[in-house]
Order: structure tokens, then sequence, then C-alpha cells
């Protein structure tokens, strides 16, 4: 996917890769690591961005800016633009360094703070995604379903391999009236809602 993605994006995917598996390895505290998606998620989002209908994408949790990149290109794509909330400082000046050297600040608005903070003057969310500490899953999924548009997409990352952490967020989110659910199976799997 992406076979004509810039160099200069390739670049720095290919160096947060190298800094997100050395983190995983060299025990570096768990707030100070990247903590990023792996490229096949990257993909499955940007896919899944690609097909949501008009309205505004947004991303909970940016950390350096990985999962925004992927967002990013089908956004560049769609001629929509992205928001993405990220609250720990360090991750905000990597992700900024992520934006400039790709070249994809055009279509990036970085907000630095909670997204709960900011996600109640937003309406007309038609994709979602959500990588963020897992107890505020919850919270983000509650404020953000309401303000979604028909067709509108959710995708929330760690469905498997948080799944204790994740269980009642994501047994609520299956039994939504509001929304189709299921849980997929890619990457540390993705709990994937669609709004009716």
């Amino acid at each position: 996917m992406f076979a004509d993605m810039p160099e200069d994006v390739r670049r720095r995917m290919a160096y947060l890769e190298e800094i997100d598996a050395r983190d995983r390895d060299d025990g570096t505290p768990r707030l100070e690591r990247l903590r990023q998606v792996p490229p096949e998620t990257g993909q499955f989002i940007a896919l899944l961005s690609l097909t949501a209908p008009a309205g505004r994408h947004i991303e909970i949790g940016t950390s350096a800016g990985y999962s925004t990149l992927w967002l990013a290109l089908a956004c560049r794509r769609l001629g929509r633009r992205i928001t993405t909330y990220e609250i720990l400082p360090e991750k905000v000046r990597l992700a900024k360094e992520t934006f400039e050297r790709t070249g994809l600040s055009d279509v990036i608005e970085l907000v630095e703070g909670d997204a709960r903070d900011h996600i109640h003057g937003v309406s007309g969310i038609s994709f979602c995604f959500l990588d963020a500490e897992k107890e505020v899953y919850k919270d983000c999924y509650d404020l953000v379903v309401p303000r979604m548009v028909s067709g509108g997409l959710l995708v929330a990352d760690n469905a498997i391999n948080h799944r204790d952490a994740l269980q009642a967020m994501i047994e609520e989110a299956l039994a939504d009236p509001r929304v189709d659910a299921m849980v997929v199976p890619v990457g540390k799997g993705e709990l994937v809602c669609r709004k009716r």
C-alpha cells in the first residue's frame, strides 16, 4: 500500500520503527517508549480511513507520529486533514519533528493536551484512531461515538494484547446499538466500530 509513499516519509517511519524496537528491548520506561503500532496496523488504519465518509479525521494518542503519518497519507489522498491529540510534552516534540521532516504538516493539526478536554467541541467525525492509555479508552469512546457521522469509523488499538484491561469497553462497543463492531486480528488487535 502507498507504493508512491514519499522517501522522506519512508525514512522517518524506518527511523521510528528502529527507536520503537530498541525501546522495547532495552528496558526504556513505559511512558518514555514510543509504543507505536506495527507497520501492518498502520497500513490497515490508512486503508480504513480512505473508506471513511466525508467528515473529520482524528487520532487520540500521537506518540512520535508514526500512525499519524499513515493517516496523513490517506487524508492527503482524500483532500482532508487529521487532528491528532498528544498529552506528553516529549512526544509532542518528537511528533512535531516527524511532521516537519516528512512534509506532511499541511494535513496534520497536532493538539497538545488531553483529547477528552478538546473533543467536546468537535463534531462530524468520520474517522477516529484511538491508541492512548488504556484507562481512557472508555471515556474517549463515549465522547467520540455521539460525534460521529453515519458510516464513520472508530478504530481502537490493542484490543487483543490488552484485552483484559479493555474487556468492559470492548463488550460495551460490541453490544452498542449505535455501531456495528468487531475485533480484527491485525497487529495487536483492532476494535473496529462503524456508526449506524
